[in-house]
């Protein structure tokens, strides 16, 4: 008798400046581990090949295929909402999707950005106080993040940003969306005042990647009080977390979010269950 071939999984990513995302890898080597082929595709819209396809176009042609799921970043979060049959309501709240399962010809759009960030902050730093939080930044990422914090409990959020108005624009998106009036929004002045009299901050700028160093605040109001965050993942020693650690605070780095979002989008695909602990070594084996 011929044994039925193992179920194959095929997978992508829509956005922009692809190459150096870990996540086609993490899904790869998951699904192989798990006995299942497959293949994780990136679908990055500057390409030749790809640059007149219109997001609406890119998802009917995943649908004809037969792709699984697709992550989707940057510019497309906001934009693919309205093409989806469903929303899971913490996306909705939001008004962003990360994460589309494609399930007998339908399509079901999660933010996993918020679930991961969320996961981590809960597995790492389990008992810090939440009663006050600064955020730094208020572009892309940083939507989940203030997201995941009122989940996790957050008292008082105050968002600051470069840009005060999309700050003081993400404030509000978060209390119409929860119900309350936790966050305020704000430019960078006095930050680091505000930090001080705070329980935690979470860096969800760019600032401290390999090409932006530097830390988006003066690390000099942290105290061993503090808990500090940082969304950047290369490196995954920042030069924030590096500060914070130095002045006796504890810390959570970017990884946590960058592999718990991909757990969590791997089961939303397949409907099986990801080990954390095996996507993490590959997380990390990519260097």
């Amino acid at each position: 008798m011929t044994a039925t071939p193992a179920r194959s999984f095929l997978l992508g990513l829509i956005g922009t400046d692809l190459s150096l995302s870990r996540t086609p890898p993490m899904h790869e080597a998951e699904g192989l581990a798990q006995g299942h082929p497959t293949v994780y595709r990136r679908l990055d819209v500057l390409t030749d090949r790809l640059k007149e396809r219109s997001l609406d176009e890119l998802l009917s042609s995943a649908l004809d295929l037969g792709f699984d799921g697709l992550n989707i970043t940057h510019p497309f979060k906001r934009e693919v909402l309205g093409l989806l049959d469903e929303v899971d309501p913490v996306a909705t709240r939001l008004g962003s999707v990360n994460t589309v399962a494609i399930r007998d010809g339908r399509t079901f759009g999660y933010n996993t950005d918020v679930t991961g960030y969320a996961r981590g902050l809960a597995e790492q730093l389990p008992d810090v106080s939440k009663r006050s939080v600064v955020q730094v930044g208020a572009g892309g990422v940083g939507n989940a993040i203030a997201f995941a914090l009122a989940e996790a409990g957050v008292e008082e959020l105050q968002i600051r940003d470069v840009d005060a108005a999309r700050a003081a624009e993400l404030a509000g998106n978060l209390n119409t969306a929860t119900g309350t009036s936790i966050a305020t929004g704000g430019g960078p002045d006095g930050v680091e005042d505000a930090i001080a009299a705070a329980d935690g901050v979470v860096n969800a700028t760019p600032l401290g990647m390999l090409s932006h160093p530097g830390t988006s605040f003066d690390t000099s109001c942290l105290t061993p009080d503090h808990w500090v965050s940082d969304v950047v993942y290369m490196p995954v020693s920042t030069q924030l977390l590096q500060e914070a650690e130095a002045a006796g605070c504890r810390t959570l780095n970017g990884t946590h979010m960058a592999v718990y979002q991909a757990v969590d989008a791997f089961e939303h695909f397949t409907g099986l269950a990801a080990d954390a602990d095996r996507m993490r070594a590959t997380f990390y084996s990519l260097g």
